[in-house]
């Protein structure tokens, strides 16, 4: 490691997920999900800041966006069997069943209204 790099402290890190419709994905994570929004920037809004408790998700409007078949962020929960409840009332595709894995999480992999691929875990 660089020895300027070793002084450094890192802060949070939010994946930023591009969107076709922020006014959608906005709905889905906020009106669903029950995050809140921060700050959202442009006219018409092209990014915006989503939070709930310690998650952060960044929206970023990508007309041309193409959903890529891995997942783009993984979220941890306290309970992930209530969350893919949440997806499955709601229609989202489930990507991966839900179920514990040997590495000590139980999750599920949902796509978001955008296709953006989301990995849920919850520690075991």
């Amino acid at each position: 490691m660089d020895a300027s790099a070793e002084s450094l402290t890192f802060g949070r890190i939010a994946a930023t997920l591009p969107v076709k419709d922020i006014g959608r994905a906005h709905d889905f994570y906020c009106g669903l999900l029950g995050f809140n929004k921060l700050f959202e920037n442009g006219d018409p809004v092209g990014f915006m800041i989503l939070k709930r408790d310690a998650a952060e998700i960044h929206l970023t409007l990508q007309r041309d966006h193409k959903a890529a078949k891995f997942p783009v962020a993984h979220m941890i929960v306290d309970d992930a069997d209530a969350l893919h409840g949440v997806c499955v009332e709601n229609g989202l595709r489930i990507i991966k069943r839900l179920g514990n894995a040997d590495y000590g999480l139980r999750g599920f992999v949902f796509e978001d209204t955008e296709g953006n691929r989301i990995d849920v875990g919850q520690p075991i």
